[in-house]
């Protein structure tokens, strides 16, 4: 699993629906993933510090939160089915030592995760899926790297390699 950070809002042109862009910390790694126009519009709203006079959705939501005494902990983009990505909020509460999951689109989870203050978190799985590369330049370093360091090895470094572990195994 690995944390993520909201990049902002794009808009695909080929169909003008919005896209919320992941990036990992390093920003070498985006996760697109199309939403809705009002979660784009409420996603906007926090990165931008627009506020309204009464309580939006996502808002509403952290207020019930605390009213209950549960603390928004995180939330995981930890599925994806056929370009569907599904998701979790974790809460938490202290008096009863319990950790609740709510499952929730990803949409909404990052816009409470935003109000929030709490990490985005996306599994392993969905990023095989998902995830695009934003450093080619990098990627292309490591590849050449890596494969300098295979086009020297020769299969007796292998053997060497197990006997020395089955040696520091006996």
């Amino acid at each position: 699993m690995i944390e993520m950070r909201v990049m902002g809002i794009a808009l695909d042109t080929r169909s003008g629906s919005p896209i919320v862009v992941l990036n990992d910390k390093e920003n070498r790694k985006a996760l697109p993933i199309w939403i809705g126009s009002a979660e784009a519009s409420a996603i906007i709203r926090k990165i931008e510090n627009i506020t309204s006079t009464r309580p939006m959705t996502h808002d509403l939501f952290i207020s019930i939160a605390q009213q209950s005494e549960f603390e928004i902990t995180k939330v995981e983009i930890n599925d994806v089915d056929d370009q569907t990505y599904f998701s979790t909020i974790f809460m938490y509460n202290k008096e009863l030592n319990k950790t609740i999951e709510i499952d929730s689109r990803p949409s909404d989870a990052i816009a409470i995760a935003l109000r929030a203050e709490v990490p985005i978190y996306v599994t392993d799985n969905v990023l095989a899926v998902g995830l695009v590369s934003t450093d080619l330049e990098k990627d292309e370093q490591e590849a050449r790297e890596f494969k300098n360091f295979i086009k020297d090895i020769k299969p007796s470094d292998f053997e060497k390699l197990l006997k020395k572990n089955f040696e520091s195994d006996q």
